[in-house]
């Protein structure tokens, strides 16, 4: 493992914050979230980001605030579901520690984010049909993580355990 941390990726709703944060508190480490480090960078919300600036400019940011996992150690990091859009984000991540790929059906996406309106890419008049959309184009990215874990049908306490035992394992 080229650097210490956990880097969690997956799409959105699938326990990236959540586990993220009760991984952390079990190894004592630090908790991050990429999508924290961007509203503070650019003192706006994510939406207000997509809805004034746009995509493009929000992805700049993101890739920025991936750079800077690489001087962190320690730390269980949660990222936004696109950053795995960019090769370099990529790279960036595997060089910084382990990257994890959370993932989930799109029935249990759906379930986990129904109710969130700050979910900018799901204000759609057919969220479910986005989210199949999404999953499928974002599906190659997402397997270039070093290990991937279904979270369907797990507690988060069960995907805390099988992230640890990855981690035992890469030692």
């Amino acid at each position: 493992m080229a650097g210490n941390n956990i880097i969690l990726v997956g799409f959105m709703g699938t326990g990236k914050t959540v586990v993220g944060k009760a991984l952390a508190e079990v190894l004592n480490f630090r908790y991050i979230d990429t999508d924290a480090m961007i509203e503070a960078a650019a003192r706006k919300t994510i939406p207000e980001i997509f809805g004034n600036e746009g995509e493009d400019a929000f992805r700049k940011y993101e890739s920025d605030a991936v750079k800077h996992l690489l001087h962190l150690h320690d730390y269980v990091v949660s990222t936004g579901g696109g950053v795995v859009l960019s090769d370099e984000n990529i790279e960036n991540m595997k060089n910084a520690g382990v990257m994890i790929c959370l993932t989930a059906t799109p029935d249990v996406i759906f379930e986990r984010t129904r109710h969130n309106d700050y979910r900018p890419l799901l204000q759609t008049s057919d969220p479910m049909k986005k989210i199949k959309s999404l999953l499928k184009f974002r599906d190659p990215f997402y397997r270039r993580a070093d290990h991937t874990i279904d979270t369907s049908n797990l507690t988060v306490e069960e995907v805390v355990q099988a992230i640890l035992k990855i981690r035992k394992n890469e030692e």
